[in-house]
């Protein structure tokens, strides 16, 4: 029964946009995933706070890991043995999610963590296996195929991708490989720092291969981008109100934002652009001045965030369309398209045509 059950899960996309809507479909709540294109610092600290990232590489079966495993995992760390053939993916995602206690998971996953939290590791993979709202959310972006397509064992040289995950738990940095038999503790890591450890081991990870394979791909778990925005928002405002509340407690007039803007680039070019953040108790030490500056930057700084959640409803309204197409079944078109052409006699010369440009 496992193996049939295991057979009844698709192929899905490695896309920032699909975890992302998958994470969704499982009930989890203010998450979202997005493609890592460097290891530096600066590119990995520009999306904190990251839950955990999604490493996918080559798989090799020859390859050698002498690394101890847990093989006595404690009920805090969720690990499971992977017995789906096409879900690693999913199964990383989960390794991160079901991991974070900072994460709304939804009452759903919430009650599966709870009900498998005691689970060995083999029984969680087939606890998986058998979840109607994993399998659900996995199978949603299956493809529509016009023939069966018989199943096979990939062959030796077959080129096989897996995904696994990093991510810190009480205080530690782990790998979770659902081939692994269990987790891999790579060293004790601060919770705000553990992606400068979680950076020398994917790219170790990478260097095993040789200078010509370029097939990876990182992604990460992290806050839903809008509502951090919308937090920054928020606390810039509330400083801005502030700001124009002492001002106009003064008898000053309160410049427009025009002209806050040009106070602001003369201040930058004569050097005095310093911003000073009224702290309580330090209102009578500004000077009008420099309250003009600092509302000035608090426009630009919420210019700039304006910005960037619109490129962030773009930027979801863009995955919804690609993952509509996606999911769309364009066979009945295509089959209806080359009857038309059938019909009217032009099929053939089309097929002649491009066996022509083929042979050239």
């Amino acid at each position: 029964v496992v193996t049939d059950m295991a057979n009844n899960w698709c192929t899905i996309e490695s896309d920032p946009g699909v975890f992302t809507e998958l994470i969704q479909e499982m009930g989890v709540q203010g998450c979202q995933v997005e493609e890592l294109y460097s290891l530096d610092k600066e590119s990995m600290d520009a999306y904190r706070p990251v839950y955990g990232l999604i490493f996918l590489f080559k798989w090799r079966s020859n390859e050698r890991d002498d690394r101890p495993v847990e093989k006595e995992t404690s009920p805090d760390i969720f690990y499971a043995d992977q017995v789906i053939n096409n879900a690693c993916a999913t199964q990383a995602i989960l390794s991160i999610l079901l991991n974070r206690p900072d994460i709304d998971l939804g009452p759903e996953l919430t009650n599966f963590k709870t009900f498998t939290q005691e689970f060995p590791s083999h029984l969680k993979g087939l606890a998986i296996n058998n979840s109607d709202l994993v399998r659900k959310a996995h199978n949603s972006f299956a493809r529509a195929e016009p023939f069966v397509v018989e199943s096979r064992t990939a062959k030796e040289d077959d080129d096989v991708y897996h995904f696994i995950s990093y991510v810190p738990i009480k205080g530690k940095l782990y790998e979770l490989d659902g081939l692994k038999g269990g987790p891999i503790c790579l060293g004790e890591v601060e919770s705000e720092d553990w992606l400068d450890a979680a950076r020398p081991e994917i790219q170790k990870r990478i260097e095993q291969y040789s200078n010509k394979e370029i097939r990876f791909n990182l992604m990460a778990i992290i806050r839903n981008r809008a509502e951090v925005l919308q937090e920054q928002q928020a606390a810039l405002e509330k400083e801005r109100e502030r700001a124009i509340g002492l001002v106009q407690s003064r008898g000053s007039a309160l410049p427009s934002n025009d002209e806050l803007e040009g106070i602001l680039e003369s201040a930058r070019a004569a050097g005095t652009a310093d911003v000073v953040h009224v702290e309580p108790g330090m209102e009578a030490t500004v000077t009008p001045e420099q309250l003009f500056i600092l509302l000035g930057t608090l426009n630009e700084r919420l210019a700039d965030i304006r910005s960037r959640l619109r490129q962030e409803e773009d930027k979801f309204a863009q995955w919804k369309v690609e993952n509509v197409r996606r999911k769309h079944n364009y066979i009945p078109f295509i089959l209806n398209f080359i009857k038309l052409h059938a019909e009217k006699g032009e099929l053939m010369p089309l097929v002649e045509k491009a066996k022509g440009k083929q042979s050239r």
